[in-house]
Formats: C-alpha cells, sequence, structure tokens
C-alpha cells in the first residue's frame, strides 16, 4: 500500500509511548518546542510562519526560487487567480518560503487535512500572509487505511465512497494517474445516491464536471470548498506531483541550472544519494527514508511503479519494457509526457532544499525530511559544492512540525462550519488552546512503530542530537 509516496513507512495502529515520553522525545530532538508546549497553539503556528529575511549570495539557491515561483505562479494562474495575483503568490514564497507539505492530496475537510489547514490558518493570519501555498502528495492510492484515504470521507458516521470507485480499484491505483474520467459521486450503500444530507451538501458545493484524474478533481474541488466556507483573506493555492513534475522538469531543460548540469552528470550525484539512502538503511536511522524507487516513480494506466536507475538508464526492472536514459533531456520529456514522477526526495529537493523553502509537516516527515538534508548534503561535500553546502548550512529550522498539530478527535468539520457559521469563526475556539491540549493523544506518534524505534535508539544512545545524521535539522 502506497502512503505518502511509498518512500516512508507506514503507520501501525499499536500504542508505544505514554504521551508524556513522547513529548519529552519530541523537545529533545526538537529543543525549540520545549517552550511552546503550555503557550497557546497561535504562539506556535505564528513561529512556524515566522522566518528570518532571505538570504542570497548562493546563485543555485536564487535559481531554484526563481523556477519554484514560476511553478507557483502557473498553479496560481491555473487555479483562477489573475496574473497580478498569480505574481503576488510568488513574490510571497520568495518574501516568506514555507510551504504546508503535510496533508496527502485530500479534500478540505478530510478531518486529517482540515485542522491542519486550520492550524496553518493561524500562522497565516498572524503574519497577515494572503496565500496558503501547500503540496500534497498526489501518487498515493484511494485509501490508505481501511475506509480512509483520498477516496474516502466520513460524513454522518458514514462511510462515503468520494468518486464511486470499486473499492477493488481502491488498493492498486494512484490518484495522481489519468486512467479515467472522475466525478464527485459521494455515494453510501446505494449505488448512486448521495450517502445522506450531509453528503448531499457537499456535493452541491464541488464541481460537476469529469476530471483527467482524481488529483485534479480534489484540487478543484478544494477551490470550491474554500471559496464557500474559508476566510476570503487567504487564497489557496495547491502543489500536487503532477505540478513538481514539471518544476522538475523546468529545471532539466535549462542547461544552465545545478540540477541539469549537476544532478545528471555522469549519473554520480544521483548515485551518492541512492548510496546515501542505502547507507541510512543499514544503521539505526533506517525505515525513515526507504528505497523504494529510485529517484522517480514510472506511471501508467492510473498505477506508479518502481524504477531502478543502472548503467545511466531508469528501467521499470526485470521483464519490464520500460526504460528512460538517465540525461537531462530525456527525463524532462519523460516527465511531460507524464510517464515518470517525482519521487518524494526528488520533490523535496527542487521545493525545498534546493530554493531554500521551509516545509510544515507531520510525524513521519519532521524525522525524514532532516535526514533528506543530510543525504544531500553528504553528496554535495563529496562533490566539493561549497555553495550549496553553505546555503543549506545557514537554514534556521527548514522542517518544522505542522501537520496534525491539532488533534481531530470527533469532530466533524463541516458539522463544525455550519455550527459556528465559517472556518473564520471556527479560528478562536482554538487558538488559545494550549499546545498541549490541541495536540491531544499525539496518536499519530504513539501508534507508529518507527517511534517507538527511534525512542529506543536514543534511550541507548545509537541516536543523538550530535548524530551526523540529525546535523541538517538544524531545529535547535
Amino acid at each position: 500500500m502506497v502512503s505518502h509516496q511509498a518512500d516512508v513507512g507506514t503507520d501501525n495502529e499499536h500504542g508505544y509511548h505514554t504521551i508524556a515520553d513522547l513529548r519529552n522525545t519530541l523537545s529533545y530532538l526538537m529543543p525549540h518546542l520545549d517552550g511552546f508546549w503550555r503557550r497557546p497553539l497561535k504562539d506556535y503556528a505564528w513561529a512556524a510562519y515566522d522566518v528570518d529575511d532571505r538570504r542570497t549570495g548562493c546563485a543555485h539557491r536564487d535559481q531554484a526560487m526563481s523556477f519554484l515561483q514560476k511553478c507557483v505562479e502557473r498553479v496560481a494562474l491555473g487555479s483562477g487567480a489573475d496574473p497580478l495575483e498569480a505574481r503576488q503568490a510568488a513574490n510571497q514564497l520568495a518574501a516568506c518560503p514555507i510551504i504546508q507539505s503535510g496533508p496527502h492530496c485530500h479534500l478540505l475537510i478530510e478531518p486529517d487535512a482540515f485542522y491542519t489547514h486550520l492550524f496553518s490558518l493561524l500562522g497565516l493570519g498572524a503574519h497577515g500572509l494572503r496565500w496558503h501555498i501547500c503540496y500534497s502528495a498526489s501518487t498515493v492510492k484511494f485509501i490508505e487505511k481501511p475506509k480512509k484515504g483520498p477516496g474516502w470521507l466520513h460524513l454522518e458516521g458514514e462511510a462515503v465512497n468520494v468518486f464511486g470507485v470499486p473499492r477493488s480499484r481502491m488498493d492498486s491505483y494512484n490518484i495522481c494517474g489519468f486512467n479515467c474520467p472522475y466525478r464527485f459521486v459521494l455515494s453510501g450503500r446505494k449505488k448512486g445516491a448521495s450517502a445522506n444530507a450531509t453528503a448531499a451538501k457537499l456535493k452541491a458545493i464541488l464541481p460537476t464536471t469529469g476530471f483527467s484524474s482524481a488529483a485534479n478533481a480534489i484540487k478543484a474541488g478544494n477551490q470550491a470548498i474554500w471559496e464557500k466556507a474559508f476566510p476570503s483573506a487567504v487564497r489557496l493555492l495547491q502543489l500536487d506531483d503532477i505540478d513538481i513534475a514539471d518544476l522538475v522538469a523546468d529545471h532539466l531543460e535549462d542547461p544552465g541550472s545545478w540540477l541539469s548540469g549537476r544532478f545528471f552528470d555522469n549519473g554520480l550525484f544521483a548515485r551518492s544519494i541512492l548510496e546515501g539512502i542505502d547507507g541510512l538503511n543499514a544503521g539505526p536511522w533506517s525505515g525513515w527514508i526507504r528505497r523504494t524507487t529510485d529517484l522517480f516513480w514510472g506511471l501508467a494506466d492510473g498505477k506508479i511503479f518502481p524504477l531502478r536507475l543502472r548503467d545511466k538508464v531508469l528501467s521499470g526492472g526485470v521483464g519490464s519494457r520500460f526504460a528512460i536514459q538517465f540525461a537531462p533531456q530525456n527525463i524532462a520529456a519523460a516527465l511531460r509526457q507524464r510517464k515518470i514522477v517525482p519521487s518524494l526526495l526528488t520533490t523535496f529537493l527542487v521545493t525545498s532544499i534546493l530554493p531554500g523553502v521551509r516545509v510544515l509537516g507531520g510525524s513521519r516527515q519532521i524525522i525524514y525530511y532532516p535526514l533528506m538534508r543530510y543525504i544531500v548534503a553528504t553528496a554535495l561535500e563529496k562533490s566539493n559544492e561549497r555553495d550549496l553546502l553553505g546555503a543549506l548550512d545557514a537554514d534556521i529550522r527548514p522542517g518544522l512540525w505542522g501537520h496534525r498539530v491539532v488533534r481531530p478527535g470527533d469532530g466533524f468539520p463541516l458539522l463544525e462550519i455550519e455550527t459556528r457559521g465559517s472556518v473564520q469563526d471556527l479560528l478562536p475556539d482554538y487558538d488559545e488552546q494550549p499546545l498541549v491540549q490541541a495536540c491531544g493523544d499525539l496518536a499519530s506518534f504513539t501508534t507508529d512503530p518507527i517511534w517507538a524505534e527511534l525512542s529506543t535508539c536514543i534511550a541507548n544512545g545509537a541516536i543523538h542530537t550530535q548524530s551526523p545524521e540529525w546535523r541538517w535539522a538544524q531545529l535547535s
């Protein structure tokens, strides 16, 4: 089952920590959190969106930011912004380089996603920011856990099939796939009919047209929901893996870009990245970044499949006829043709590590993202890339906990919105809650066996804040 691009492990339903132990572990790895547990949630949200003046002086970093700005501008135009508004979104990213990257590509009113976006609104509002820029992984499948994932919603206690996709297909197709038209169905047990009254109300808001992928449908649906219920002072801008595919292609089609000239130079840098992943998995950090594919996923017939890099060729493995020369022009063409999509590490390379953008993520991301930075930094050291290495070294809190900070509990977003009037009216219900209360039982951590293993490694000294792999977290 693919979860968050399958580059990292999946959660488990069994508990391993006490909440106090877990908070101590978090504060140990991320000392800045220690000062926020008893303070209002709005203080932590303010800090998550607070950045120092952007540092310049690294040409490669500035170039990567320029590519990312063009991507943001393109996506904003595609979502209905006029040219001036789209440029303002790109300018905000350069001035305040932060992307919410926690939720997968879900409808906004899915509880995990909704309360994360609510948290982001607190931070955005505190800094007077106009655009909520987020990346949502779309290589995930329709179902990630039983009756949970982009293909499901729970409304009035009933499991609602968002697209009416047969359950037999939910386990094998990815929502970024272009295998058939997708429409919002919101069906329950009775095929073809809205599940219940709440589902019918939601369906009346959502677009009625068909979309080439479920991810495209979700993006359009979220724009409709945002315009209906979310604050008009903030605009939503959603990036998914197809947008990132175009961003990577932008880099590769420019022969003067760092990615085009260095990353693919004889395949040595890419090989260093893959060796770095293998090295992590041979030690105490095993499992946080899995080599389930090599830098890109193959995409065909609505499904993604792993690729392997050997002898400067990306192939589908034994028995596969899929093969692409590992060269900038070939990879760019395959990205444009939707034959491949970036892996999670490649995605974070072009959206965060190279351009210097802070990413806000969940319980897995706050560990695997610093490890990605370590892998990239190690490869930069090997290739003597001092300018980029210095830029990474100057980053301050490049990745923070920003997803599932507010515990959904038994909350039903649509009911909360209906009861209070709008999302804007909901914000005061949360902003004064102490962080320790707002985050609740931290179930995304305490039910995850890899966090139990991490705590064990900290306890026995195999992992500590001075571990070289944690050197690039820069969270103190």
